[in-house]
């Protein structure tokens, strides 16, 4: 499958090495523990939701094993999707 880096909100994954599945919620979020590094994705615990802010998960689209569901896409999120990836790319310059 042709597939973008990031996969839209609402995308349902598989971590490596995980046993329940993620909802992603959103993207290039900072960690607070690690200098603020940026990861890929937030997300949540499918089905559960976001119970606290506490229980985000950030990880990066090399971290997922199996993609079982892909959220909403149209024109915006493809917009969206173009320019994380420019402001990803000129950052790591």
């Amino acid at each position: 499958m042709n597939q973008e880096k990031y996969l839209p909100i609402g995308s349902v994954v598989l971590l490596k090495n995980a046993k329940k599945q993620v909802m992603i919620t959103g993207f290039l979020a900072r960690s607070k523990e690690e200098n603020s590094k940026v990861y890929d994705y937030m997300g949540c615990m499918y089905p559960e939701g976001i119970l606290s802010s506490e229980f985000n998960l950030l990880f990066n689209h090399d971290q997922i094993e199996n993609i079982y569901y892909i959220g909403y896409s149209d024109n915006n999120w493809k917009e969206l999707n173009a320019n994380i990836k420019k402001s990803f790319d000129e950052s790591e310059k």
